[in-house]
């Protein structure tokens, strides 16, 4: 059977926040506003990648803490052209890195938090 990602679905505070993150810090494209499981969502794209939002449904009870790593989700990473300059960017307006630029045998890399403790990776390939 042949498998291929389709989409990645975060639940957020803010719907508008988590939008207006994605779009103005990585150039997501809005596709739509519409309901997740009854609850308020969007649905973005970046680059043939669906980023699917909804905030909580009703009947949710929402941990938050960054202190622990929960088992599965862990990262979004995203390839970028220039991970210092974005780096550099990101900083400016506000964003913490947990790692700035990286060199590895393969790729520059840099994990920032995002809104509502989302770990987001930079990669930039080394060529």
């Amino acid at each position: 059977m042949a498998c291929r990602f389709h989409h990645i679905h975060l639940i957020c505070r803010d719907l508008d926040q988590m939008i207006d993150f994605f779009s103005e810090n990585f150039g997501a494209r809005f596709v739509e506003k519409r309901p997740f499981g009854g609850a308020d969502g969007a649905v973005l794209d970046i680059d043939g990648t669906t980023i699917n939002l909804r905030v909580p449904k009703e009947e949710e009870i929402m941990i938050d803490t960054a202190s622990e790593i929960p088992y599965g989700f862990h990262h979004i990473g995203l390839e970028v052209d220039d991970v210092h300059r974005l780096h550099q960017e990101l900083t400016g307006r506000g964003f913490s890195f947990s790692l700035p630029p990286k060199k590895t045998p393969s790729h520059w890399v840099a994990f920032m938090q995002g809104p509502d403790h989302i770990t987001i990776e930079l990669m930039q390939p080394i060529s």
